[in-house]
């Protein structure tokens, strides 16, 4: 989806457009996984957030479980996305 919008402009290639593309999110996927918050201007940021040790239940057996500590990308869309959308 993302590719044929920059696919209209007429200068670049499906190849070049796939490469760009992969290449940003290669970078985001780096800077997210040291720990570092992604800012797109005008779009919104990603930051990692962790999420402690809890206790849970199996739906399937209803056995309480422990559920490990974990850590999550979150997306917090910038105010201009949101009026855009809205």
């Amino acid at each position: 989806m993302g590719t044929h919008i920059v696919l209209k402009k007429p200068t670049l290639t499906k190849k070049s457009v796939d490469e760009i593309v992969n290449s940003v999110f290669d970078n985001m996927v780096e800077a997210l996984s040291n720990g570092e918050t992604v800012d797109v201007f005008g779009f919104g940021k990603f930051e990692v957030t962790e999420r402690g040790e809890r206790d849970g239940i199996n739906p399937a057996t209803k056995e309480k479980i422990r559920i490990k500590a974990s850590k999550n990308v979150k997306f917090r869309p910038s105010k201009s996305l949101k009026e855009k959308v809205n």
